[in-house]
């Protein structure tokens, strides 16, 4: 049996810059890694067979991410391998944190290795992004700036900093959003460098917040606190964030939510856990 990690992100940024006639919208965002992940653990088997023993409820196990990306893996490469998943979940589902993605990516990370059957990375990217377009960027494992759907990736360096993440009692629907009238499509383009990711926002954040009170008013507390660099929603939503530049401030700020509100504190990381071990 062997366990890796499957990392959450925040969009620090998410620009809605235009919309392509298939209806997928191009965007621009900035991807950061959290310390803070699903763990999954794994047992090659030798019958082919692939099989998730502790499925979420609710979905169904032959649409489980993790499930479609080891058999997509397996149509890539022809192996007579399988194996035995088994998931601990941590990243909030409908949060907008890419658990779902997350999970996709570290099953073919980890197969990829395990399996021995030497996919390439540009390979690997193009299979996640089959799986999903936030896929990618975890395959990537490098903290980047996202332009297209979100495939087109470039390493960025960010400062170090913690999180305070808010996760509000309710999962919120990302095809919902991205269909609604109201959001806007027609951010101008930027060029990074020399724009900064602080001067960025999340074109989602008030469809969502309208739609959704339980966000706007945990989006409106971080709002206030003081000593952050960023107040935002992440993705689609739901879950919503504050940016410090220590662990003391973020968990300070931490001790002050309201008994009625949930969340953690998380390190902003500088690369995906598995990306130095097994590259």
């Amino acid at each position: 049996m062997f366990t890796f990690p499957a990392p959450a992100k925040l969009n620090l940024f998410l620009h809605v810059v235009g919309r392509r006639q298939d209806g997928y919208h191009l965007l621009q965002t900035v991807f950061r890694f959290l310390d803070f992940s699903d763990q999954l653990s794994f047992a090659v088997r030798p019958d082919g067979i692939v099989r998730l023993h502790n499925p979420i409820a609710g979905v169904p196990e032959e649409k489980d991410l993790c499930v479609r990306a080891a058999k997509l893996l397996q149509q890539k490469t022809g192996t007579t391998q399988g194996v035995d998943i088994f998931m601990q979940k941590q990243i909030p589902m409908g949060g907008g944190l890419g658990g779902g993605s997350s999970d996709a990516a570290t099953t073919l990370l980890a197969l990829n290795h395990l399996w021995k059957v030497n996919v390439n990375p540009e390979q690997l990217l193009e299979l996640g992004l089959q799986l999903g377009a936030d896929v990618p960027v975890f395959i990537f494992g490098q903290n980047a700036f996202a332009e297209g759907v979100g495939e087109k990736l470039a390493a960025i360096e960010l400062p170090p900093a913690w999180y305070l993440v808010l996760v509000p009692p309710v999962q919120v629907s990302t095809a919902e959003i991205f269909t609604s009238k109201e959001l806007t499509r027609n951010t101008i383009p930027i060029t990074i460098p020399p724009f900064s990711v602080w001067q960025g926002h999340n074109d989602l954040e008030l469809v969502v917040c309208r739609a959704y009170p339980e966000v706007a008013r945990c989006l409106e507390w971080l709002k206030r606190l003081e000593n952050t660099t960023i107040a935002a929603m992440s993705g689609s939503g739901a879950c919503v964030f504050a940016e410090f530049a220590t662990e003391r401030a973020a968990r300070a700020a931490f001790e002050q939510i309201p008994d009625d509100m949930q969340g953690f504190v998380a390190k902003g990381l500088d690369c995906h856990p598995m990306h130095k071990t097994l590259n």
